[in-house]
């Protein structure tokens, strides 16, 4: 006998949209099809019903020199699920003498008995020495396959000799690699001209990390990578130039795949100009481009060369924790929220206006992160032996964005004020109803740790 039954929905996968009846029993998918029956039957007449999408890259409760991003793993996870996400990756930093598997040990402790989602954890790579790098194998063992590398901010960057290491060893363990991509130098050279100058203010973000030095770190970095022939993610891509870079390196052959934010499909630098210092919300890296790079994005996403829409969300309050910049704006503390308002921002913007279809929504929001990070079949997909999360999504409901009506720990939501037409009914995770209709209706810490998986063994 079934458990539930999800009824007079419209079934919709990365591949296809199907009219069909959801069986789900003991917490995964095991019927689809017609005139199903279960102990409990909800209806979806009129809806959507997809997979929990994933969110491949989100910063919960993390620490930023003396401040911590606001949302810790139990309000972060909650708003991921009020907005139709079911499982987010996280990261693990080692402190300074800690090895891998005990950095990892500290964030599951740190998450356990909190998230109310789904978890996995990348490994930050900030050291690249032989007793680090050994260390790679006993991570992958622990559940921890996916590694964070930096070429920006002191601390966590290597420079062009350590990532040629780090790609070799994560190459040779078939570990999965995800880069944060921009010109160190030249940040830092921007930034101290600017302050020389008495220039302060937000609005001279951008300016000290130029599209064109993103795309000269994509383009090193995939030069570096063909070296070591390691397939990897370019991380939160913002500018036409750097998918160009990453064109070319397909074009030679590379194994590379793209994700983007919802930032930079739907905002634009002029955000930072903004008075009384509210350009500081926008202060993330890289930084939100032009009008013309949002429409490139947008291209690129439909055809399939970015693959992934992951948040970035790394939250602070703008009154206490942004505010610490305002005389110096290398000081604000860089990341915005998003966790909440991906899936419905890329339908309303994405789906309705005819830039994506429903199933490439639900590739780049879903099934693509899942794969990407060896979190498939479980995860991300309708299928028989997946795990029973599910959303409900009514392409129908009208909500406005506003801060104070989302469940993100921060005051302020980049895109407050917008409409969004299209927003989750009911969301389940491993078959139990975890939000209803923008609310939280689960447990607090029913979210498992998931191992993310090694790269497959390459066919000779």
């Amino acid at each position: 006998m079934l458990d539930s039954v999800i009824v007079n929905g419209t079934l919709v996968t990365s591949e296809t949209t199907i009219c069909a009846d959801l069986g789900i029993a003991r917490g995964q998918i095991v019927a689809i099809g017609t005139g199903l029956r279960g102990q409990e039957t909800i209806d979806a007449s009129g809806a959507l019903v997809l997979p929990g999408a994933v969110d491949e890259h989100v910063h919960l409760q993390m620490p930023v020199g003396d401040v911590r991003s606001s949302d810790d793993f139990f309000t972060g996870t909650v708003a991921a699920a009020c907005g139709g996400t079911t499982t987010v990756v996280d990261f693990a930093e080692p402190e300074q003498g800690q090895s891998l598997t005990e950095a990892l040990d500290q964030r599951r402790a740190e998450a356990e008995g909190k998230v109310a989602v789904d978890f996995g954890l990348h490994m930050t790579l900030s050291r690249a020495d032989d007793e680090t790098l050994a260390q790679v194998p006993a991570s992958i063992k622990a559940g921890a396959a996916s590694f964070k590398l930096y070429m920006a901010y002191e601390g966590l960057r290597l420079d062009d000799g350590d990532l040629l290491k780090a790609l070799e060893v994560l190459g040779t363990h078939r570990g999965r690699v995800l880069v944060h991509a921009e010109n160190h130098h030249a940040i830092a050279y921007l930034t101290a001209q600017c302050l020389a100058q008495g220039r302060t203010g937000p609005e001279n973000h951008p300016l000290t990390r130029p599209a064109l030095m993103e795309a000269e770190a994509i383009h090193r970095l995939l030069a570096l990578a063909q070296v070591t022939g390691t397939p990897l993610v370019v991380a939160h891509l913002s500018c036409e130039q750097g998918l160009e870079a990453v064109r070319r390196a397909r074009a030679r052959g590379q194994e590379v795949w793209v994700e983007t934010c919802p930032q930079y499909l739907l905002l634009d630098e002029k955000e930072y100009q903004r008075p009384d210092f509210e350009g500081a919300k926008f202060v993330m890296s890289p930084p939100i481009r032009t009008e013309s790079a949002r429409t490139a994005l947008w291209a690129g996403l439909a055809a399939g060369e970015i693959n992934t829409v992951a948040t970035d969300h790394c939250p602070f309050f703008f009154r206490t924790q942004k505010i610490r910049g305002r005389n110096d704006f290398s000081r604000i503390p860089g990341g915005a929220p998003g966790i909440e308002t991906r899936l419905s921002l890329l339908y309303t913007y994405g789906v309705r206006t005819g830039r994506l279809t429903l199933e490439r929504w639900v590739d780049v929001c879903c099934t693509e992160p899942a794969r990407r990070f060896g979190l498939a079949p479980h995860k991300g997909m309708l299928t028989i032996g997946a795990d029973a999360d599910v959303v409900v999504f009514d392409p129908e409901r009208e909500v406005i964005l506003a801060a104070e009506a989302l469940h993100q720990n921060v005051d302020y939501c980049p895109y407050e004020g917008w409409p969004v037409r299209g927003y989750p009914r009911l969301v389940m995770s491993r078959g139990e109803v975890i939000a209803r209709d923008g609310e939280f209706a689960g447990e607090v810490g029913r979210g498992q740790f998931l191992p993310t998986l090694p790269l497959p063994r390459r066919r000779r």
